[in-house]
């Protein structure tokens, strides 16, 4: 019987149309660092996908490509905006301020969101030598916290940069759980709305490793490529990453993939709902369900499933579904759940 977790949807395994992709790549020879044909093939895909005819660069993780994203804006004495939830502030490790020498404005967010207000308010620094300026929107879709921006919200966002000068960022790790989410395609969800840089996630959706970085406006990767070398994050063999973005993005595998795990994850909360002593805590419109347990319930259930403490003081627990979570392990996560409290 094979392990089902619930702690990421990065522990899920590839989708075997991203298997086959890759096995076809392996095919012979191909010129490196992204002259090859599947590199050729998948910005083609990309830029049909998201319209209008953006910068489009693979890297290896997430990180890589929100930082790098990142750095082709930012000076040392700039600022980002972002949440004080979103994964460049929380996760990864220092390396947005470390690489790029910006500093992270974090602000509180509600259920993981950036309001279009909170900007405004980092805006007083703008001229003053004595602070970092502002130079960086970026907006995490969907959020840590397992919600989503509406479009209006992030369209005002992007309104609010143009005026003053921001550049627009979109951590976009989970963006397919959130097109799902709101009913819409990759470019109504990014491009559409005024987004500058996108980091377009597919690890989390059913690919081995590799995410894109997409410059909606193509002056701001002229530097990437030197970046990218210099962030260690062009890989020599880039038909490996390309392949699989055409298997994803190449047809409609990422709408149903990311479906699937939004739908577990609703399901989920429905079957919490139900149990008296769990109280969902954020709402559930991704592939996120963060849950508060009695604490001796967390230890039972995890050594079983495991899954990841959210805030120990609270007992609150994450709980992610991934393309291949199914009814049987929601049941069987749900029974865990309610013998522990008996």
């Amino acid at each position: 019987m094979r392990e089902r977790f619930f702690a990421s949807d990065n522990s899920a395994p590839v989708h075997s149309d991203v298997v086959a992709a890759l096995v076809e790549a392996n095919a012979g020879h191909a010129i490196s660092y992204g002259e090859d044909r599947w590199t050729t093939e998948a910005v083609a895909v990309l830029r049909d996908l998201l319209g209008g005819e953006p910068a489009i660069h693979f890297v290896y993780n997430g990180t890589g490509a929100n930082v790098l994203g990142m750095q082709t804006g930012l000076a040392g004495y700039h600022g980002v905006v972002c949440t004080d939830v979103s994964h460049i502030n929380t996760d990864e490790c220092g390396a947005p301020e470390r690489v790029t020498g910006a500093k992270l404005l974090a602000v509180p967010s509600v259920h993981g969101r950036l309001s279009p207000e909170q900007i405004l308010g980092h805006l007083h620094a703008v001229g003053v030598e004595h602070h970092s300026q502002p130079r960086i929107v970026s907006v995490t879709q969907s959020t840590e916290l397992g919600t989503v921006y509406q479009p209006d919200v992030v369209r005002e966002i992007s309104r609010i940069c143009r005026r003053h000068g921001l550049l627009l960022h979109m951590d976009g790790a989970r963006i397919a759980n959130a097109a799902v989410s709101l009913g819409c395609d990759l470019a109504s969800a990014s491009r559409e709305l005024g987004v500058d840089i996108l980091s377009l996630g597919g690890t989390k959706n059913g690919l081995m490793f590799g995410e894109a970085v997409v410059f909606f406006r193509p002056e701001l990767a002229a530097a990437f490529p030197y970046i990218r070398k210099q962030g260690m994050q062009l890989a020599s063999k880039m038909r490996f990453i390309a392949a699989q973005f055409t298997a994803l993005f190449g047809g409609d595998l990422w709408w149903r993939l990311a479906g699937k795990a939004n739908g577990m994850a609703q399901r989920l909360r429905d079957e919490l709902s139900r149990i008296p002593a769990a109280e969902v805590v954020y709402p559930v419109e991704a592939n996120a369900v963060f849950v508060r347990l009695p604490p001796e319930v967390v230890d039972a259930v995890r050594r079983e499933v495991f899954f990841y403490v959210w805030d120990d003081a609270a007992s609150v627990v994450r709980l992610m579904c991934s393309f291949d979570t199914d009814a049987d392990d929601v049941a069987n996560l749900v029974g865990l759940i309610r013998r522990s409290l008996d």
